[in-house]
Parts: structure tokens; sequence; C-alpha cells
């Protein structure tokens, strides 16, 4: 019998990657997004996970149909780049409503179900901007630091009722994500050169990074293990990062970042 899945933001990137993957290895995939499409093992549902109503009425769907939900993944996000004293209010929300409110709507939608079931896996995509914060993508690093901070508090709640969460921490990866990042240069006068060197080392290092396959086969993973882990971090590299910022002091890890994207 096929696993139920849902997943957010399977258009494209990351998402798609893992849709397919999943799909290839005994899910029934139900992907939520505003212009997604039909695939072998792959039913398209269009939603905005911005709007919790679309979310309930897609997931309900998902349960009308199949009758459980084994395994949501929420991966559906944007990036945005800027100086935080520049940066509108507006942005800042919206960056946060998709990232992290997003996959809150998510969360709430599934979990009834998963609790009448005692049984399901929610897995957050988050990203190594989590615990290494990012200057001038400090929102984007934000809702991953939100992400995870959720994804430890739910995990303790859940747990009695046979609900695993965990989040996938992936480092740089070759996707349309790097087009699609909303960048401001307001400010730009006032932190100089600082601002574009930044937004260009990331973009410089996510269009050389891993293929969101990587990021697919680790999402897998964790969906697959016996006792899923709470963090999953993509690529050796970044398994290294994370590990030196949790032993070294903050301000050590933080100046090393500062020269990085200096």
């Amino acid at each position: 019998m096929k696993q139920i899945c849902v997943l957010t933001g399977g258009s494209s990137g990351i998402g798609k990657a893992t849709a397919e993957l999943l799909a290839k290895n005994g899910y029934l995939v139900y992907e939520l997004s505003r212009g997604g499409a039909d695939a072998e093992g792959i039913i398209h549902i269009t939603a905005d996970v911005t709007e919790p109503e679309q979310v309930r009425e897609a997931v309900n769907q998902v349960v009308a149909a199949e009758g459980r939900i084994d395994l949501l993944v929420n991966n559906a996000g944007f990036g945005i780049s800027g100086a935080v004293e520049f940066t509108d209010p507006k942005d800042a929300f919206s960056q946060l409503n998709v990232n992290f409110f997003g996959a809150l709507h998510c969360i709430q939608a599934v979990l009834p179900t998963m609790r009448a079931q005692k049984s399901g896996h929610i897995v957050n995509i988050s990203s190594v901007a989590a615990p290494i914060a990012i200057p001038f993508q400090s929102f984007y690093s934000a809702t991953k630091a939100a992400t995870n901070s959720l994804t430890l508090a739910l995990r303790n709640e859940v747990k009695p009722f046979g609900v695993v969460v965990s989040a996938v921490l992936p480092g740089d990866v070759k996707t349309g994500f790097t087009a699609a990042r909303k960048k401001s240069t307001a400010g730009a006068d006032v932190y100089g050169k600082a601002l574009d060197h930044a937004v260009a080392v990331m973009e410089h290092d996510e269009q050389n990074g891993m293929p969101p396959v990587a990021v697919a086969k680790k999402v897998l993973r964790a969906a697959s293990a016996k006792h899923p882990a709470a963090f999953y971090t993509v690529g050796f590299q970044y398994q290294v990062f994370v590990v030196l910022n949790k032993i070294l002091p903050a301000s050590w890890t933080n100046a090393l970042v500062g020269m990085i994207y200096k």
C-alpha cells in the first residue's frame, strides 16, 4: 500500500525533486502549489500556503480521497536579500508569511488526521542559514531559525500521538531559488560594496551548489527512518559548519561568516 504524502512547493527545485523521488519510492504525492502539474505518482492541488483556508481545503481533499496522511513535507518558500535597516516591513512580513506561517498552516491542517491515526511524519525544509545566519539575508535566516525552533517544540508536543517531526537543513543548492530571490539595494549608499558583494557570494555558492536531488534523498532518508532524527544537515561540509557552530563561541563563528561575506 502506497504511503500518502502532502508536499508543498513541488513545482520546481527541491520540492519537485523530492516529489519525484518520493513517488518512485512508494509514495503517492499530493503536491500543493500555485502552479504545479500532475505527473506519475504526483497529484497537483492548487493552493497558496499563505491562505489557511486553501490549505485546509486541499488537505481535506487528500483525506477524503485516501483516508490518511503519512507524510507532510513543508518545502514552499522563497528568499529576500537586503540590509535590515532598509528592508520594507511588508517584504519582511511576506518572507515570514510564506516560509514560516505557510508551514504552520499545513501543520495545523494535517495534525488532526495524524493524531487520529496515531502516526505520521512532518518534515520541514529548513536551511544551514538557520544556525548560521547570513548577513544581508537576515530575514530568510530568521524564518529558518524559527522553523528549527518550531520543529523541536512540536516534536515533543506530538510525540505522545505517534507523530514525528524533523527538519532537513540544506546548504547551497543549485535551483531557480537564486533567480527568484527578491533583492533590495536600498541602503547601498550606506553599506557600500558589502551589500552587493554578500549577495554575489550567495548567488555564486548557490549556482555551484549541490543538485536538488541531494536534498530529496535526505528527505526520503528522514521519512524512511525507524527512529527519525530531529535535524538532518545535507552535505558533509555543511555538517562540519553546523558542528563547529555548536562548539565554538557564537562571536567566533559569526565573525567567520562575516569574513566570508565581507
